[in-house]
């Protein structure tokens, strides 16, 4: 009996290396530009991925004046409402044990015409 809660507390540990694997970023595309309002971010599973990072900057990571969203998502899509600007957004899958690279992507956010 001993030896079966071993291996079933084996099991539980265990959590696939997604480090060798991307993120598939759906939307916002990059360069694109979009209506103020509700933005909604769309991206790829990453299979043994249990969470995605989600950071958007503005206007880029490398220049960012403002980190405008970092959170933790579980599903496939997040919504966040944004002002006109410019974004950088990027997104990085994550499991209890490991972590895949950042996958971004820049777009805009325009006044109605």
């Amino acid at each position: 009996m001993l030896i079966c809660c071993f291996a079933g507390c084996e099991e539980i540990l265990y959590e696939e290396d997604i480090t060798t694997k991307s993120v598939s970023l759906l939307a916002p595309t990059n360069g694109v530009s979009l209506v103020t309002g509700d933005v909604i971010f769309n991206w790829q599973t990453v299979n043994g991925a249990t969470d995605y990072e989600l950071q958007v900057a503005t206007p880029s990571f490398e220049n960012a004046e403002q980190i405008v969203l970092d959170t933790i998502v579980s599903g496939v899509s997040f919504t966040q409402l944004l002002e006109a600007n410019i974004y950088e957004w990027r997104l990085k899958a994550l499991n209890s044990a490991y972590e895949t690279n950042y996958t971004k992507s820049d777009f805009e956010v325009v006044l109605e015409p």
